[in-house]
């Protein structure tokens, strides 16, 4: 069975996360999805970045909904990248998006740029927030949920179910294949992060499950081998 691949904030492994490189370069080795994480700045702007605050990935420090978009461009993202708003990675790729909100003020500004875009069948929201996702179906009733699950993971069907969400995208290491099978029930697809070894791949395809969420090329080229 085919498997989905999906690269994580772009190829994380080997270029800067979340940076316009880190996506071209996804979209380059051929991943079938590319995944993003959306904050809003200060003055309300969707800008693509894991964490709340800018320290781990930036020269810089302090939470990301303190800068301004005008400030947060004077950062370095990484290798001299800059840290884009979610338009500059829609037109800088072809590739399907997931886009993965990190809490409801943000569910709101996608959902309307969604519209104003008509990126209905190119974009698909995640999140871990099951309020955030309530937000997105809110605006955007025909709109593609995935509910992305950690520690939470066995609740991950009767979540989903509930939400309405063709997918769910659940840590690996908490994923057990009754809650695969749950999910499989009830028409729900089941992908994993983060998926970066061998070992790694043999447990999903021991899980049956339905696609990958990877920081790494290799892994993208591994699972095309063993399709």
């Amino acid at each position: 069975m085919s498997l989905l691949t999906v690269g994580h904030r772009g190829v994380m492994g080997v270029e800067p996360e979340n940076t316009l490189r880190s996506f071209v370069r996804a979209e380059h080795e051929g991943f079938d999805v590319i995944e993003l994480d959306l904050h809003l700045s200060k003055d309300g702007e969707l800008v693509v970045m894991h964490d709340a605050d800018v320290a781990r990935t930036t020269d810089s420090s302090g939470p990301i909904g303190d800068f301004t978009l005008a400030e947060l461009r004077l950062l370095d993202a990484g290798q001299g990248e800059r840290i884009p708003v979610f338009r500059e990675v829609v037109e800088a790729v072809r590739a399907p998006l997931q886009a993965e909100i990190k809490d409801r003020a943000a569910a709101r500004v996608l959902a309307g740029v969604i519209d104003e875009l008509g990126l209905h069948d190119r974009v698909t929201v995640i999140s871990f927030h099951d309020e955030a996702l309530r937000e997105v179906r809110a605006h955007l009733p025909e709109m593609p949920l995935v509910l992305v699950t950690g520690r939470s993971t066995p609740t991950a069907p009767e979540r989903a179910r509930e939400l309405g969400a063709v997918m769910v995208s659940c840590e690996l290491r908490w994923l057990e294949r009754e809650t695969v099978e749950q999910c499989h029930a009830h028409g729900i697809k089941v992908i994993s992060w983060t998926v970066n070894t061998d070992e790694d791949l043999a447990r999903v395809r021991e899980l049956g499950l339905d696609g990958v969420v990877t920081d790494m090329p290799e892994i993208k080229r591994a699972a095309a081998r063993e399709a």
